[in-house]
């Protein structure tokens, strides 16, 4: 059957408009009801944080010129590329589980089916009844004592290179939406909910990480963010918002020069 161009233009036009009313309904998913939900605690860096890093490939250094540049880690880790994977999983846990530390210790077979659980609950809902971890008081300590099954359950590199809404850094980064991003998050971590961010400079390839933010605070000329650090387990990063500037900047360190991120939201939850 030969369809005329009013019913092929007639019928893009249903699809499109049903994709706008299915985006506008999880985004409403995303504001109002998030307005409303309020996390029991507040975060705790030393509990709430996996002991290991995500390593880099790289080594990062200044050579004899001045110059910023790269050369491969001798011995080669094994833990590489993981940065949204661990980022994630970390606000999985911090929402979604509940240690017991009273309860005896559990099987291997227990934990990876008790890992996989947290880590595959939806994005889109905080359920009620958290899955119970026995046997350990926190994350840290989970993940000092039973590294390499978190490791391997928490998810693959792939997941960090084919998340969801990498297809955002193809979009512009107007200061408008950098000071509306902001303010998302102060709304976000005020009620203790975790905010995974994407930070890159694309189409530079400077950076392209993941970090969760925890906490705030107002310095009169704009946020500063407190960040766990995938790639540093050890000590809380920082992310700075500049309210003169609308520009977000991630401080030097190892990995990155420092200097101006453009910033989004990922694996964000419509929690109620």
């Amino acid at each position: 059957m030969m369809w005329t161009f009013s019913k092929i233009f007639g019928r893009r036009v249903w699809c499109a408009t049903l994709v706008f009313a299915l985006m506008t309904l999880l985004v409403g998913c995303a504001t109002a009801k998030l307005q409303r939900a309020t996390q029991p605690r507040a975060f705790d860096f030393e509990k709430d944080t996996f002991g290991y890093p995500n390593e880099l490939v790289w080594e990062y250094f200044f050579d004899a010129n001045g110059k910023w540049t790269n050369r491969r880690r001798d011995p080669k880790p094994d833990y590489t590329h993981h940065c949204f994977v661990v980022a994630h999983a970390a606000k999985q846990f911090f929402q979604q589980a509940r240690f017991a530390p009273e309860k005896p210790l559990a099987d291997e077979e227990t934990y990876r089916k008790l890992i996989r659980q947290v880590v595959s609950r939806s994005d889109l809902r905080l359920e009620v009844t958290k899955i119970v971890i026995p046997g350990y008081a926190n994350l840290r300590e989970f993940s000092d004592a039973e590294e390499t099954l978190l490791k391997e359950e928490c998810g693959s590199a792939w997941k960090s290179y084919l998340q969801r809404g990498h297809w955002r850094i193809m979009l512009p980064f107007s200061r408008s939406h950098q000071k509306a991003t902001s303010k998302s998050l102060i709304e976000s971590i005020a009620r203790n909910h975790l905010a995974v961010v994407h930070l890159i400079r694309f189409p530079q390839l400077t950076i392209n990480h993941a970090i969760v933010l925890f906490d705030f605070r107002d310095t009169g000329q704009g946020i500063e963010f407190s960040a766990y650090d995938p790639n540093k387990p050890d000590q809380p990063g920082k992310l700075i918002f500049d309210r003169a500037s609308r520009i977000f900047s991630f401080p030097a360190n190892d990995y990155f020069i420092g200097g101006k991120v453009n910033v989004y939201e990922v694996y964000r939850s419509c929690l109620y």
